[in-house]
This record gives C-alpha cells, structure tokens and sequence, in this order.
C-alpha cells in the first residue's frame, strides 16, 4: 500500500514532468530554452530533467509546508511552486522527501539535484539558473491556462487533454 507521503511525491514528479511538455505547446520555446541553457554551460538534456524534478521539489516542499494531501495538491496555485522555484535555499526544497522513489529516474534526478545544491560553486550557481527557467516556464503556463490564479489541477488537466498523462 501507499502512503499518501508517497502518493505527494509522486503527484509532485508528475507536475515536473507535464511542465515543459506543457509549455513547448510553441515549438520555438524548446529551442530557445536549449539554445539558453547550452549558453549557460548546462547540457539541454540535463538542464530539463533537472527543472523537471526542480519543479517536482517546489510543489513537493510547498505542499508540505501548506500541509496538504496529494488529493489537495490539486489546489495548490502554480505561483506557490514558482516563488518556492526563485525563494527557497536548494537545501530547503530537499527537505521532507520520502525515503525511496518507486520511479528510479527521479531517485537518480533528486541525487543529481542534492550533489548540485551541496556542491557549491558553479553546480549552485547552475541551479539558481535553473530556478529562474522553472519560474519562467510556470509563468508561461499560467498566463496560457484560461482562469485566474491557475493551480496544478489546472495543469493536470491541461496535461491530459494533452494527453501527456498514464
């Protein structure tokens, strides 16, 4: 069985993963996303798993400061996530994690996450920048979602009209 600690997580990771989709509704935004990243030392691939699972790490620590249920991430406005992407330390968005990720592509892409924020230097430096394309992309996807104050309920829903959900 599932704990619902694990069922947030998984709801979190889910959001990362929908996001750039999401957001490259425009073909060019992919490419400019790229072409900014390689600008910044950041390999493209690298660069957006890492804002996949940056994105997973906001919603997940905003959640968990907000006390909320994976049933009542819905709710959870995606300008939250975005000033948790921009306004906590990496350090903070590690917090409360649970102990084992039933997806290994997230268990690897937290551990890439936590060398980075621990490292220091440049691999810090990269994450700030990564942050600010997470804000960018979530800003993007609100001011295309038709309704005020969009929530990543409004994003899933998107997503799986997309059909960008299992």
């Amino acid at each position: 069985m599932t704990s619902d600690h694990d069922m947030l997580w998984r709801r979190c990771a889910l959001l990362g993963r929908v996001l750039l989709p999401l957001v490259d509704q425009e073909p060019w935004r992919q490419a400019r996303r790229h072409e900014t990243l390689k600008a910044r030392g950041i390999h493209p691939a690298t660069g957006e798993r890492l804002i996949e699972v940056f994105a997973a790490l906001a919603a997940h620590a905003v959640a968990l400061d907000a006390s909320l249920s994976a049933a009542e991430l819905d709710a959870l406005p995606l300008e939250a996530v975005a000033d948790a992407a921009t306004g906590k330390r990496d350090y903070e968005l590690l917090a409360g994690l649970p102990d084992t990720f039933a997806d290994d592509r997230d268990m690897q892409a937290v551990k890439v996450f936590r060398l980075y924020a621990y490292a220091g230097g440049q691999h810090s430096h990269q994450l700030f920048l990564l942050g600010r394309e997470l804000r960018h992309a979530l800003t993007v996807l609100s001011d295309r979602l038709p309704m005020p104050s969009p929530s990543c309920g409004d994003a899933f829903r998107q997503a799986s009209e997309a059909g960008l959900t299992q």
